[in-house]
């Protein structure tokens, strides 16, 4: 009777060494199991992405990334050129804009008396207290902003490109995502900006009589453009959500006219979120390959782990490993 095991190149695992060096640590991870496996199987696919110089890498991020103390593993993505788009919830750039404008978020607890909270004005985000009033500081500053712009219609990336700009100027002393991606030519896509307190703001505004107007169909069809220039694109989601599909659609949309792109060519994913609820968030990119949105053959791992945990991590290692980006457009 033939081996069946036989039909299979088996390697065996080598347990990790605990090591200072993250890359490393994350490189020898990746021949364990289970989720550490996947999480350095990532550090892997992501540093081709890097390599490739016919790539461009869009991010997906979702969650509250910046209120948990993500802004400095994403500020350090942009600088090292390890991302080239970003696609965020509005919520993210709410929070960044906050941290910009010297608005910070406070070490709180998950267990704590909610209803005191909201008498003290203050608001939580799991362990993570901020306080009310400023949130609505920050509204009214988006507003004042939307003033000096107005009149404006044009996209969310155009809108947040010129925020970062006026962060710049308002507190040059200020650090953000916003701002480093406006110095840097990277591009923030917000498909749902209306579902944060950016969306507060602007409401604040128009009825002030600003004439405000972003067009989320024009984010649909800008993103949807610079993947059809791409030579190949790489994709990175933090979470899932609404970001994770405007950029999966991109490569429906683009096979609608007539560009058959072939999907997106490597795919990685943080999330908390199990396939078998059927919702996106935990969509495999094996079911996404049904769609078009995945290429087949695509180098892809999907890590199933908390984002706080995952992404500074990842973020070390990419750096650690002294990866420098092949392509050389921005």
């Amino acid at each position: 009777m033939a081996n069946p095991i036989a039909e299979f190149a088996m390697k065996p695992t080598q347990p990790v060494e605990p090591n200072v060096n993250v890359t490393a640590l994350l490189q020898s991870m990746s021949k364990t199991g289970f989720q550490g496996r996947k999480l350095g199987e990532s550090l892997g696919i992501w540093t081709d992405m890097v390599r490739d110089e016919e790539c461009t890498i869009l991010m997906g991020l979702s969650g509250a990334m910046i209120p948990a103390g993500m802004q400095n593993c994403l500020i350090e993505l942009v600088r090292n050129r390890l991302v080239d788009v970003i696609v965020s919830t509005g919520a993210n750039i709410f929070h960044d804009t906050c941290e910009h404008l010297g608005v910070r978020h406070y070490l709180g607890h998950h267990h704590a008396d909610d209803s005191a909270l909201f008498e003290q004005g203050i608001d939580r985000i799991y362990d993570v207290f901020a306080y009310e009033g400023q949130f609505r500081e920050i509204d009214a500053e988006i507003a004042r902003f939307a003033g000096e712009l107005a009149p404006f219609k044009g996209s969310s990336r155009e809108f947040i490109e010129r925020l970062g700009r006026w962060l710049m100027e308002q507190r040059p002393e200020g650090r953000s995502l916003v701002a480093t991606c406006a110095e840097h030519g990277v591009p923030i896509f917000i498909p749902a900006l209306c579902d944060s307190s950016i969306g507060i703001g602007l409401v604040m505004a128009r009825r002030q009589g600003i004439s405000i107007d972003v067009d989320q169909i024009a984010d649909t069809d800008e993103i949807t453009k610079i993947v059809e220039d791409a030579e190949k694109t790489g994709v990175i989601y933090v979470g899932g959500g609404v970001p994770k599909n405007f950029i999966q659609q991109t490569q429906v949309i683009a096979s609608i006219h007539d560009q058959n792109l072939g999907g997106h060519a490597y795919a990685i994913q943080y999330t908390t979120d199990a396939p078998h609820w059927g919702g996106l968030s935990g969509c495999t990119f094996e079911e996404a390959i049904s769609w078009g949105k995945e290429a087949p053959q695509s180098p892809r791992v999907q890590c199933f782990c908390d984002a706080t945990i995952a992404l500074p991590i990842i973020t070390s290692g990419l750096l650690g490993s002294g990866v420098k980006r092949a392509r050389t457009k921005p």
